[in-house]
């Protein structure tokens, strides 16, 4: 037997699904996958880099088994050791092994996107709705129907907009914090790929463009 806690939340549960009308179950929806996928970049882009790109390519040159626990320093590594193998047009090379990177740093970005769209609009859909329902209550006059008459069509209609926005803004604030991070990573690798091949190039001459610094 559930206890009194369970009960209730199940109640809740109930009571919000009945509010909401038809619309409840997209929007729930909506709700797991959107924070499924923020949740699946959140973990992926979580660690941040210990120091510069320049420090730690410096770094794991000199400290190959060191472990790297970022995409950056995963994508460092991985160079250094196609660097090290002297392979012939590195920038082709760099631009193959990060591509992976690039594109788990970017999943689920679109999954995201559209539920962030859709979401307010499933609220709009359970709001006209609700005032569909309230009008057929007026016309027929019937203020206690089955369905909770006038007050129960108002009640979706703003109940419905409600949970839209709130599935909506708050996906939209943490999709733009983990944009921008998904950005500067980009960034970070496209410095790496420069970075390694100016060195490749520099090698006959004996410096690097890490050394100059």
């Amino acid at each position: 037997m559930l206890d009194m806690g369970a009960a209730e939340h199940l109640l809740i549960i109930k009571e919000m699904f009945a509010a909401g009308g038809v619309v409840m179950p997209p929007l729930v929806l909506c709700t797991l996958l959107l924070w499924y996928g923020l949740g699946y970049r959140f973990w992926v882009m979580k660690e941040s880099k210990p120091m510069g790109v320049r420090d730690l390519l410096r770094y794991y040159q000199q400290h190959y088994d060191k472990p790297a626990k970022s995409i950056v320093a995963r994508a460092i590594k991985q160079g250094v050791l196609l660097q090290r193998r002297g392979v012939r047009n590195l920038r082709r090379h760099l631009d193959a092994a990060f591509y992976e990177y690039e594109r788990e740093i970017a999943k689920f970005a679109v999954l995201v996107r559209a539920v962030i769209l859709i979401a307010p609009l499933l609220g709009l859909l359970g709001t006209v709705i609700g005032m569909i329902e309230t009008f057929d209550s007026l016309a027929t006059m019937t203020l206690h129907s089955q369905s909770g008459g006038i007050a129960g069509g108002i009640s979706q209609a703003l109940f419905t907009t409600q949970m839209g926005l709130t599935v909506a803004i708050p996906g939209l604030l943490v999709h733009s914090i983990l944009k921008r991070k998904q950005h500067q990573i980009e960034l970070d690798l496209s410095q790496i790929k420069d970075l390694l091949c100016h060195q490749n190039h520099s090698q006959p001459s004996g410096r690097s463009l890490l050394d100059a610094k």
